[in-house]
């Protein structure tokens, strides 16, 4: 998902609220995640359902002021029903840590000159619709199995690099090398410039998450990438997503460069780090537990079955919305400005819809995880990032059915608005 930024979100905030720590301060203890939760806090990052599974018997919906505050449900039917609550819950604002105030003027002159919008993901009623019809169609069944044989060939192609090896870093070198190009290859910009996607996508949604500056600094890197590409498919069409962003029109009226430039960096951004922390789980998940990793080697027909089991157990995405109006909630009473987390995972482990919900089984039947949202911002990437999953492991369990995590030391995750694996250090068994 974009970094989305409006001018009435760094306003001073209001009398009472809290400003967005340090992350320095961000290290200090919880005493209790009913009314003071972490979103950064390692251990939350590292295996977070403990947490919820405390929050949903002890209260409905938990608060803290870090971050800036927020709010934050646990349970299934209550997410559900607050992904509808549009647009009294707006989603102008989806990050999870809001901008720094120290930034403030640099970011007001910022959006005046350029903008950030963002469409459909950070756009309301009445103006979600056009635009979330205008994407679609780039990530439709028919678009997708349009992209299924680059995929593959790039999923050959970085497991050739593999193989002959005792050891690789299954998140670093595999499941983070595939979106960037895929999505790359989709929008029509350059391949070669991989790294630099993962760069900035990582300083935009990781790193930046608690280093404003540097958040700041990829946001511009984006947004100046992306408005060279538009000027250059203004003057030379070509076959591809950018060029039929300049040629449309929503609502009778051309797209800004703005605006396309949005789209773009929605559909870059929200393609790579989503689907990498997938695959990084699903190898994760099959390093650690032989008897699922060997089932799938016996049984690759289960794989899609499986996948979807992965997406519940590991879902890699929270979003956030901003309350427009005063609401009481479960008890919660929320006030225009407040921030509510759309805490998907949590969902997906709640014991009262899931089975066994803190299990992965890889040959769940009923499985109605909301791992790509829910209600009318349901991720339009989901199809794409299905494929990837399947490709990605379907082809990794063809050249090595059999490894094993060489150290949980050596596993690192990143948190906050997109779970996931960074490092998986894996032992090649042969």
């Amino acid at each position: 998902m974009p970094d989305d930024i409006k001018t009435d979100d760094i306003k001073p905030a209001r009398q009472g609220a809290a400003k967005p720590q340090p992350a320095a301060d961000a290290q200090c203890p919880v005493d209790d995640w009913a009314t003071d939760y972490d979103v950064m806090d390692a251990g939350y990052t590292r295996d977070p359902g403990p947490v919820w599974d405390e929050l949903r018997e002890r209260c409905p919906v938990a608060h803290t002021t870090r971050w800036g505050g927020s709010f934050m449900p646990t349970r299934y039917n209550d997410i559900q029903e607050l992904a509808k609550m549009v647009p009294t819950l707006s989603s102008r604002t989806v990050t999870v840590i809001p901008p720094d105030p120290d930034l403030r003027e640099e970011l007001i002159a910022e959006l005046k000159a350029y903008g950030t919008e963002n469409p459909p993901i950070t756009a309301d009623p009445p103006e979600h619709s056009p635009f979330k019809r205008l994407i679609l169609p780039f990530f439709s069944p028919r678009a997708v199995a349009g992209y299924t044989q680059m995929t593959e060939n790039l999923c050959n192609s970085l497991l050739d690099q593999l193989e002959g090896r005792e050891t690789c870093d299954g998140a670093v070198e595999y499941a983070q090398q595939i979106p960037p190009r895929v999505i790359a290859f989709i929008l029509g910009i350059d391949m070669a410039r991989a790294d630099e996607f993962t760069e900035w996508t990582r300083e935009l949604l990781e790193l930046g998450q608690t280093q404003p500056r540097l958040r700041q600094e990829a946001r511009h890197k984006i947004r100046d990438f992306f408005f060279e590409e538009i000027a250059d498919r203004r003057a030379n069409r070509r076959e591809d997503v950018i060029s039929q962003l300049v040629d449309a029109e929503v609502e009778g009226e051309k797209l800004s460069d703005q605006k396309i430039a949005g789209i773009c960096n929605l559909l870059l951004v929200a393609g790579i780090d989503t689907t990498w922390s997938s695959i990084g789980s699903a190898l994760y998940h099959f390093s650690t537990h032989a008897d699922d990793r060997r089932r799938i080697a016996a049984e690759p027909d289960l794989l899609p079955t499986a996948v979807e089991e992965l997406l519940r157990f590991y879902s890699p995405v929270t979003m956030a919305r901003k309350v427009m109006e005063e609401i009481e909630f479960q008890g919660a009473e929320m006030k225009p400005g407040d921030k509510v987390l759309m805490t998907f995972p949590a969902a997906n482990r709640d014991p009262s819809v899931f089975d066994r919900p803190n299990e992965v089984v890889i040959d769940r039947q009923q499985n109605r995880h909301i791992a790509f949202g829910t209600g009318i911002h349901r991720c339009a990437g989901s199809n794409l990032a299905r494929m990837e999953l399947q490709v990605a492991l379907r082809l990794w369990f063809e050249r090595f059915p059999d490894f094993e995590l060489t150290s949980e030391d050596g596993v690192t995750w990143a948190g906050g608005q997109v779970r996931g694996p960074r490092n998986v250090p894996i032992r090649l068994l042969v």
